[in-house]
């Protein structure tokens, strides 16, 4: 896996904890971590996508972040656990997933005419 798909998963990693900052924070350090949180991860979300499919890209950086919010809110938030949830997050990671094993992991500069 090449630098930019850390990228993604970085920058998905940390949208989990500013969407939860964004309900969660209550003080001065919790808003500024969390506007760092949001700084840093669409920085390597657009940087990353400079060099792989923009759409491809995003679709990760939000299934992703969307997957990992969820179960953060069930696992820390007492969110009510839901089968239904589940089965759509599983669903919305199996094309995650699909999307990332079909697109071509060649980095090349710019965009082609």
């Amino acid at each position: 896996m090449n630098s930019n798909w850390m990228k993604v998963f970085i920058a998905a990693f940390l949208e989990v904890f500013w969407v939860i900052g964004l309900t969660h924070s209550y003080d001065f350090w919790t808003w500024t971590g969390t506007v760092i949180a949001i700084i840093v991860s669409n920085y390597l979300m657009i940087t990353a996508g400079q060099t792989l499919p923009a759409g491809t890209v995003y679709a990760i950086f939000v299934g992703l972040g969307t997957a990992g919010t969820v179960i953060s809110e069930i696992l820390f938030f007492a969110e009510p656990f839901k089968l239904g949830k589940i089965l759509l997050i599983i669903m919305l990671l199996a094309g995650v997933i699909g999307l990332k094993l079909v697109t071509d992991d060649t980095d090349v500069e710019g965009v082609e005419s």
